[in-house]
This record gives C-alpha cells, structure tokens and sequence, in this order.
C-alpha cells in the first residue's frame, strides 16, 4: 500500500494527469476491498444527474468571451473616470475590476493577463510606484472568488452539497472585506496622488458611460436575479451566455465568428479537465470515507489540536502551503471530503469553513516560492520571481489579516444565510 502511494506520487510529480492519478488511486483501492470497478463509472453518472452542473461551461464560456472582447477596456475607461478623482482611486479601481472580471471568469490568470496589461501601465503613468503597481496587479488576480457566478463557489457547492445560493450569499460581505482591506492600504498607500475634477472629467464620464452602456446590466441583472431567488444558478449562466453572445458578437461585432470555435474549445478544455477530476474524485471520496481515513485524521490531528480556535489555525496554515502547490480546482475535490467532517466535530459551520477555505485558497496563490500568481506575473510583465515576491509581500501580509478575521468571526460568513 505504501509502495504503490509513492508510486502515484512520483508520477503526479512527474507530470501525469491528476484525474489519472486519483482515478487509479481510486480504482486500486476498490480492487483490493473487492468492490466493481463499475462504481467509478456509477459516479460519472451520477455527476451528470446535478442540475446544477450546467452552470460550469456557460459561465466558463461566458467568462472566455468578456476576455476577448473590448469589455475589459471599457470597464478599466468607466471606472477612472468614476473614481480617478480619489487619492489612490487608480488602485482602488483596479482592485474593484479584477475582482469583479474573476468573479465571472473563475481564473485569477485569465484576470492578470486581460486586465493586467491594460492597468499595469496606468498605473505607472499615474505616478505609482513600479513596486506597488506590480504587487496590486498579482494580488488583484485572485480577488474575485467569492463573489457569484465564481466558479469555485459553485464547485465547493457541488462537492460538500450545500446550497449553491446560500454560498453566494455568504461570500458577498468575506469578499467585500478583501477587496476594502486592500483598498484602505492602496489608500494610505498613495494618498498624496490623486487627479482633480474638471470639466474634462464630467465629459470623459459622459464617454465611458455610454461606450459601457452594454455591458453595465450584466451584473445588475445577474447577480439581482440570483440573490432575489428570481433566477436559479443554472438560470443565471444561461441569461450571462446569451446576453454576452449577443452583445460581443452580434451588436459590437468585437468578436468575428471564426474566432467562436477557438473561445469554446478553449473554454471546454477547462470545463472538461474540471469535470473529469471532479468525477474520480467523487469515486476516491466514497471510498477514503469507506475506509475511515477521514476519522483516522481527526484521531491522528486531536492530540495536537486541542478546539476549534486551533483547528482554524492549522488549516489556514494547511491551505497556505496547498494553495501554492494545487490549483483551487482540485483542492476543492481533493481536501474538502476529508476537512468536512473533521471540523463538524470541532462545530465549523460547512457554509463558513467554504468561505474560509476559498479565501485562504485565494491567499494561497501568492505564498512563495509556488504561489500560481507569482509565476504568472513573473512572466507577463517579464519581472524576476525575487521582485515579484518582494512586491506582493506587503499585500499578502494585509490579507492574511484578513482571513484570520474572516475564520474567527463566522458571523461575516453566517450572517446573510442564517
């Protein structure tokens, strides 16, 4: 058994897939305890039996299409004139874009690459510092996730079964003190640099606002159906696909036709890689619970941990170092089964414990020397990894802050739910 753990660790180290190797993890285990094989495949189908499943690839696929379309611009355009005015608003401003374009993408590199290029040099011209500008632009990319559509909030859903709306609102006030604990020290940061009203700015508003007049409902009609309750989940990214598709393509005409087959095949490799680790997952799951492993880690843990102030300690620790070595995706299919019932004995609320974990994931893609952010970033704006870290620091320092607060007051998660 130990051999055959390392076997499938050296070639996850190696490169093999990783639904590959939880798929043969998986089936090993069913074949020594002399189970069907056919119970791995009695997963899929029960995968595909989720309503709630339809929502992934539209939201993916409308997510792909805002990227390659000029909305990116024209959000970057509205919001200067907007907030330009206010002392450090240029940072602000790109906190409040970035979290919004990955709310509806679900990837903080999609949002370094489309965004960054457009506020990185800004910012510079502005007069902010090279340091910060490219610390807020790698901090920026993984804001976002706890807001709906996200991607990962819908999959924390699907994984630990809780209620898809009520995960969405309890990341609205989570996500919003991200955003503003950042916004304060981009704030006090900058505070000497600011850009004063004129006319020139009233006229430049006028401008922004009308080129963004297709793209401001979006939000407004999106996320207000979703936490009225007038539109289901699923409901929602069919609104978001069809409402993007006709503006991007057949108003604006920002995206040609021939480039369609391109954004969804790019679109679907992603959903597809999701659901295929998602499936094996289940099936290793069901059987790491048959096998007790999840009471063998509490007995294991309970020595050391000795209440719920403590289990919350170890596991931001925990999901720091898991956060800059595994993609959030399968972190969530891979550690949420086993976390799940180990803090339903410490009393964690599982709709405060996905919160938790979201954010400290997202926290998790600036923790050296592996953090996703980091690498991405080094290699957009052609920086060294050391002076991207260096960069970062002071923020992820500010949002570890942060996350303490949000795993110590579960009302911020509970109070919109409950």
């Amino acid at each position: 058994m130990l051999l055959t753990s390392l076997l499938l660790i050296l070639v996850a180290l190696l490169g093999a897939p990783l639904f590959a190797v939880i798929a043969a993890s998986a089936m090993l285990g069913f074949s020594r305890a002399e189970i069907d094989l056919s119970i791995v495949a009695i997963e899929f189908f029960g995968l595909a039996e989720m309503p709630i499943l339809i929502a992934i690839p539209l939201f993916t696929f409308a997510g792909f299409l805002l990227s390659e379309s000029g909305a990116p611009g024209r959000l970057v355009r509205l919001s200067q004139a907007l907030l330009g005015w206010l002392p450090g608003g240029l940072a602000i401003i790109c906190l409040a874009a970035c979290a919004l374009f990955t709310a509806f993408t679900g990837a903080s590199g999609v949002t370094i690459i489309a965004l960054g290029a457009l506020f990185y040099p800004a910012l510079r011209d502005a007069g902010y510092g090279d340091r910060f500008s490219l610390g807020l632009i790698t901090t920026s990319g993984s804001l976002g996730l706890l807001f709906a559509p996200s991607l990962p909030l819908i999959l924390y859903g699907i994984v630990a079964r809780e209620s898809i709306d009520a995960l969405f609102l309890a990341g609205i006030l989570p996500g919003l003190l991200l955003v503003l604990v950042l916004a304060l020290y981009s704030y006090w940061t900058n505070r000497s640099l600011r850009v004063p009203w004129t006319s020139s700015s009233a006229a430049e508003l006028r401008v922004a606002l009308r080129e963004s007049v297709w793209e401001l409902p979006l939000p407004i009609v999106v996320l207000g159906g979703i936490y009225s309750g007038y539109f289901a989940v699923s409901e929602a990214a069919a609104v978001t696909v069809i409402y993007v598709f006709i503006v991007d393509v057949l108003i604006l005409r920002e995206i040609k036709w021939a480039e369609l087959p391109g954004i969804m095949r790019e679109s679907m490799v992603l959903v597809g890689a999701i659901f295929m680790i998602l499936g094996v997952s289940l099936a290793s799951t069901n059987y790491m619970i048959d096998i007790g492993v999840p009471e063998r880690l509490f007995e294991l843990i309970d020595g050391y941990v000795q209440g719920p102030a403590s289990f919350l300690f170890a596991l931001i620790v925990f999901l720091l170092v898991l956060g800059a070595i595994l993609d959030i995706f399968s972190a969530l299919v891979l550690v949420v089964p086993l976390i799940l019932p180990i803090a339903a004995r410490y009393g964690i609320d599982p709709i405060h414990l996905g919160i938790l974990f979201l954010a400290t994931m997202e926290l998790g893609y600036l923790t050296p020397p592996v953090g996703l952010n980091l690498f991405i970033s080094s290699f957009r704006f052609e920086r060294g990894i050391v002076a991207v870290y260096r960069s970062t620091l002071p923020f992820f320092l500010v949002l570890l802050l942060a996350v303490f607060l949000l795993a110590y007051v579960p009302w911020l998660s509970l109070v919109l739910v409950r």
